[in-house]
């Protein structure tokens, strides 16, 4: 169906006021597959469609809908594994990009992969080789994952995301563990300002009594530089401490998942966790991490790797139940028209970008009888400015468009013919200057010359010319029209 004149700037604008209702961006393409057509069986086809889907909306969707985000696989580069091929296989794992390639093992790898015996044995492909790109991917789209477990439940279409989501909490534990890596220098500094607080505690109340004897010993191994000595006279505050010592590094072993021996014995107080061995456990920690999450990932994808394909395909349906969500929205309290011959008919038309518009019933031509009518197909509207011939036409090329698209229309009820072309001439669509009248008549001369069924609308002719002149041309016009049968208004 051809639209000419001001009714494309029309469609634009009912587009647009349905497109701004949209809350995910992917379900704009759908739209664009609803443009004007003069196919009666289309028009059907979507008229039953949106009606189908319209039973299907419910109104706890909307909220679920704004939660849906495509996952993006994205490959990277992992350079903490290598990946041992056979020579024939070289150049289609190189073009993967997605670790270090070799024929045979070479040191200095977290992880040494193979396609044949020289490691862990994988498929050369992207998911085995770095599981974790789609592991952690459909982890931090749990929120996504979620709402399309709700909203399969909710429409009845069942859902794989709920399986997806039973084997993700596997990936839990490792997450946790990357949180605590992440922190783990300011775990250990806390650990190791606590561990002194309570040895400064426990100092506060220790006494040592010493007799003459003893004094005497002591101020000698003082003098003689005997600290193993001076220490044995304080053997009970050193096994506390060091118990102290022992407690710390269990509920830090704990933290990370791993055994460790991290503060040192050398100096009991203040304790100290030396930044040597903070490093040598970090280092140890994000080795053993790596290789665990790798593990996990490939573990957990094996089990979803076929339900990846699934969850787009439903994500999509997401987008198509968000595109008839919104053109419900925009359609409240629309109608779906009837499909007929002989023209246009509403009752109770309202304009849609008029703020509390009247209510305006019409007819053009005789696909409907109504009182004071006889079925006229060429229409001369007349009355005072503003009196709201504007606002008519504009509401008639609305209702035609809307209809054509096979969505609802902005009316109690409407029966409408399917049209080859719709034009709409408006005054402010061209200019006043020289060549304003030619450049108007090319348009409608190019409109009237072509077969089919066609509506012109004309709103002012005469405002491009002189009203004597603009008076017979449009006379002549209206005669063409009227012996090609098309309506005009």
């Amino acid at each position: 169906m051809r639209l000419g004149g001001r009714a494309k700037e029309i469609q634009r604008r009912i587009k647009e006021e349905i497109s701004k209702r949209f809350r995910l961006k992917e379900s704009l393409k759908y739209l664009e597959n609803f443009n004007p057509t003069k196919d009666r069986e289309e028009i059907i086809r979507r008229q039953e469609y949106l009606k189908e889907g319209f039973r299907k909306l419910r109104p706890e969707l909307s909220e679920l809908l704004s939660s849906v985000r495509k996952p993006e696989f994205k490959r990277k580069f992992f350079r903490d594994r290598l990946l041992v091929v056979d020579r024939d296989e070289l150049q289609k794992a190189e073009e993967l990009g997605i670790c270090e390639v070799s024929t045979e093992i070479e040191d200095g790898y977290t992880l040494i992969l193979s396609t044949g015996s020289s490691g862990f044995t994988v498929e050369l492909s992207p998911e085995e080789i770095a599981p974790e790109i789609y592991v952690e991917e459909l982890w931090k789209n749990r929120g996504t994952l979620e709402a399309l477990a709700k909203i399969g439940e909710i429409t009845q279409e069942g859902s794989v995301a709920e399986e997806i989501l039973k084997n993700l909490e596997a990936f839990e534990e490792i997450k946790k563990r990357e949180e605590v890596l992440e922190n783990l220098h300011v775990i250990l500094r806390e650990e190791e300002k606590e561990l002194n607080r309570r040895i400064e505690s426990r100092v506060k109340d220790f006494t040592l009594n010493l007799s003459g004897e003893e004094l005497l010993s002591f101020l000698r191994d003082l003098r003689r530089g005997d600290h193993d000595a001076l220490l044995s006279r304080f053997s009970e505050l050193g096994g506390f401490i060091l118990e102290e010592i022992r407690r710390s590094e269990e509920r830090i072993s704990g933290i990370i998942g791993s055994d460790v021996e991290i503060f040192s014995r050398e100096s009991l107080y203040p304790v100290e966790i030396p930044r040597e061995s903070e490093e040598r456990i970090i280092i140890e920690i994000e080795r053993e991490l790596r290789i665990e999450k790798y593990f996990r990932s490939l573990e957990i994808l094996r089990k979803i790797r076929n339900l990846i394909a699934k969850i787009d395909r439903e994500i999509e349906r997401a987008h198509e139940i968000e595109f008839l969500r919104a053109v419900k929205e925009f359609s409240e309290g629309f109608i779906f028209p009837e499909i007929g011959t002989g023209g246009l008919w509403f009752e109770e038309g309202r304009h849609l970008f008029i703020d509390n518009p009247q209510p305006v019933s019409y007819v053009i031509g005789e696909i409907m009888r109504v009182p004071e009518t006889e079925g006229e197909r060429i229409i001369i509207l007349t009355g005072a400015n503003s009196g709201g011939k504007t606002s008519l036409l504009e509401l008639i090329t609305q209702i035609e468009i809307l209809s054509h698209m096979g969505f609802p229309v902005n009316a109690r009820r409407a029966v409408f013919e399917p049209l080859d072309e719709i034009f709409f001439f408006s005054k402010g669509r061209v200019s006043y200057g020289a060549g304003a009248f030619e450049s108007a008549l090319r348009r409608f001369v190019s409109s009237l010359s072509r077969e089919g069924k066609r509506l012109i609308l004309v709103d002012e002719f005469e405002a491009i010319t002189e009203p004597g002149a603009a008076i017979k041309i449009l006379a002549e016009i209206l005669k063409i029209a009227d012996e090609k049968g098309f309506y005009v208004v």
